[in-house]
This record gives C-alpha cells, sequence and structure tokens, in this order.
C-alpha cells in the first residue's frame, strides 16, 4: 500500500499532560490552520544532504513501554502534542541514510499563548525522564542536550543507550515559533551526529517561520 506524503493528526489523545496551559481552554480544530500546516509540512524542506525530501508517515515511538514523563516529550513529534488550546496539528518523518537513521517532525498550533506553556511543562517532564526500560532489551539513558537559537525558546536531550539489544540513540529538540510547537526526533543505530540535529531542527523551524 502506498504512504501519504503527509499525516494530520486528527485524532487527538484524550488524556492531557499534567501542568500544559490554564484551565478552561479547550482544544478545538481550526480547518484553515490544519490546512496550512499540511501545507507547509508538503513543501520541500532544507534537510541535511541523504535525506530523502519527500515526508512519510508521522514518527513512531520504536518502543512500547516509557513512563509518563518520557511519552510526554517523545509523542509530540509523533502527531500527539497536548491537547490544551489545540488548534491545529501535523506530523511526518523522513528517511536519512545513516544506519537507522530517521527524522521526525510534529507541529502543533495553540490559542491564547498556549504553546509556552506547553513548552515549559514538557521542559519538566524532560528533567523527570530519566530512562526508557524495557525487558525487550531496550535501556536508553538520558542527558540534557545544550541548545541555542532554536525558534523563540528550545529543550533538548538525548536518549542513548541499546534499543531491543542494539546500540541507539536519540535526538529529541522541542521548541516554540511564535504560537507554534515545533517538535523534532533524530534518531540512528549506534549514534547520531548533533550537527546533523540541528540542521533537522532548523528545516522544521524554516516550515513555520516563512
Amino acid at each position: 500500500m502506498e504512504r501519504k506524503p503527509w499525516i494530520i493528526a486528527s485524532v487527538l489523545v484524550t488524556g492531557l499532560l499534567t501542568g500544559c496551559g490554564g484551565g478552561g481552554a479547550e482544544s478545538f480544530l481550526d480547518a484553515q490552520a490544519m490546512a496550512q500546516l499540511r501545507d507547509v509540512l508538503h513543501k520541500e524542506p532544507p534537510l541535511p544532504d541523504g535525506f530523502t525530501v519527500r515526508p512519510e508517515q508521522a514518527w513512531r515511538m520504536p518502543f512500547g513501554q516509557a513512563d509518563r514523563n518520557c511519552r510526554a516529550v517523545l509523542e509530540p513529534a509523533g502527531g500527539r502534542a497536548p491537547r490544551q488550546a489545540l488548534t491545529a496539528q501535523a506530523a511526518v518523518s523522513y528517511h536519512g541514510d545513516g544506519l537507522g537513521e530517521q527524522a521526525g517532525v510534529g507541529l502543533a498550533r495553540y490559542a491564547n499563548e498556549e504553546a509556552e506553556g506547553h513548552l515549559h511543562a514538557l521542559a519538566e517532564a524532560m528533567g523527570a525522564c530519566r530512562a526508557v526500560h524495557t525487558s525487550s532489551g531496550t535501556d536508553l539513558r538520558l542527558r540534557e542536550l545544550p541548545v541555542r537559537d532554536a525558534g523563540d525558546e528550545a529543550v533538548a536531550a538525548r536518549l542513548q543507550g541499546r534499543l531491543n539489544g542494539y546500540p541507539y540513540a536519540m535526538d529529541v529538540v522541542l521548541s516554540r515559533v511564535g504560537d507554534t510547537l515545533v517538535s523534532v526526533v533524530h534518531t540512528g543505530m549506534n549514534d547520531v551526529d548533533a550537527a546533523r540535529t540541528r540542521k533537522v531542527v532548523e528545516a522544521a523551524i524554516s516550515m513555520v517561520s516563512t
């Protein structure tokens, strides 16, 4: 079955990330905003050399088990961003030429300046996500990554260790551009190049900055 070039996450998760924004602001979908994000992700981004320019299905976590904080940090890149005051979201992925290399990009737009509150809550969740461990041989440890000049504000971390027994690494960068949360994951077997992660983030931010 042929893959669609973009995926719009029209079905939202029912759970809310604790602490993401004030009460009373309900989630609603704006058809025009959804169309705009779809068009943005359908354009060819300035990704690093070796990445496919044609977007594929939204990125999915390669492990089924993770604590609430770790899932909260990783899910936005797969099109499952916090839904408080959410008006639109979309997510795609791109394959790189490195072993196991993949980049996931998620865009989520919010009303009432909620994007800032969500990023701060996600930063707290990132600080509380220590490791991902499963019985199938996955043991990934998290450490903070320095990030500068990525949108209006940003936080980042690296998960590294073993995925199903194999060496694996993943960079995750969460940034805010105005009312939009930009979520990026960059994965690879053995290791990931921080410079390529930076370029993927810049490409994702450029999608909503122009």
